[in-house]
């Protein structure tokens, strides 16, 4: 690894002690601060809204959401499923055009600048595969050379990060003939082959077990460590307390709360996330409360 230091073949971003990640226990994956606020933001949305036509009529699912991330922060998109969440980070990713508002990322307008952004910006999800008959190299190349590295510092990347994901034992097998939790590694991996300042992760430790949510939080709280600004997606809002900086609660498209976990326990005099969240469910959302209706009408 050293050598690949000296002989310059290492982005200056990436320190030269990278190593595999080690276990942890999940406390040691917990912020103990947020990004400084002084510094530019490198996610900027503004005033988002996305609207869907719909046979009933016009379905707004992002309604005026603002936020900005900044370098070195995991900021936490919490809501219910539905709650507009994967929408605003399909816009955040060029994939879908706002009805209105901007998102600027690393300085660069989504609906200006598509193709720069998409070189500042990585997508971590649940639902992404890996082409099974290709191996873990040839992927990592594969795509290194889309983003336009330059095949010696591609070389020295995919080496950097075999290491830092302990993928030596089958790099060059086939993604066909590896287990889920190998696949799964080498889906992180790739997402950072390109040094990519931007990570959006949605849903990340959907049908995980503990081992592979573990590696999820371990991973989130190396790209905090390496000053990326990270975007994390989920309804899991007992993962999400455990790993984010800031956090910004989605209800029907909307942004109902942000801030820190301190600054949110003060305004809603709740402890927990889930209870702030439940806090912002109508009276009539609550099966407690359909069920009194039911009851009161003489239903079984």
């Amino acid at each position: 690894m050293e050598d690949y230091v000296q002989g310059g073949l290492l982005p200056a971003t990436l320190p030269s002690s990278f190593r595999p990640m080690p276990p942890s226990s999940p406390d040691d994956v917990i912020p103990d601060h947020c990004a400084d606020a002084a510094a530019e933001p490198a996610v900027d949305v503004r005033d988002l809204v996305k609207e869907f036509s719909t046979t009933a009529g016009t379905l707004v699912a992002v309604n005026g959401v603002s936020m900005q991330v900044y370098p070195g922060e995991v900021y936490g998109l919490l809501g219910a499923n539905g709650a507009g969440k994967t929408t605003t980070l399909r816009m955040m990713l060029g994939l879908q055009r706002p009805t209105s508002g901007t998102v600027r990322i690393a300085g660069f307008d989504v609906a200006v600048q598509p193709i720069e952004v998409k070189r500042r910006v990585s997508l971590v999800s649940s639902s992404s595969g890996l082409y099974q008959w290709l191996t873990p190299r040839e992927i990592m190349l594969y795509l290194a050379d889309l983003y336009g590295v330059p095949d010696e510092e591609a070389a020295a990347r995919a080496e950097m990060l075999a290491d830092l994901f302990d993928l030596r034992g089958f790099m060059d097998r086939r993604c066909a003939g590896m287990s889920t939790g190998q696949q799964q590694r080498v889906n992180l991996a790739r997402s950072l082959m390109h040094d990519p300042p931007v990570v959006l992760m949605d849903e990340p430790t959907r049908g995980l077990d503990i081992v592979g949510s573990r590696r999820i939080f371990e991973y989130t709280a190396h790209l905090r460590q390496q000053g990326k600004a990270v975007i994390f997606c989920t309804h899991r809002l007992d993962e999400a307390q455990r790993l984010c900086c800031r956090f910004g609660l989605m209800f029907r498209g909307q942004l109902k709360l942000e801030g820190t976990l301190a600054d949110l326990q003060q305004r809603t005099g709740r402890e927990h996330l889930t209870d702030m969240f439940l806090d912002l469910m109508p009276a009539e959302s609550s099966m407690a409360a359909r069920l009194t209706v039911l009851q009161g009408r003489g239903d079984p």
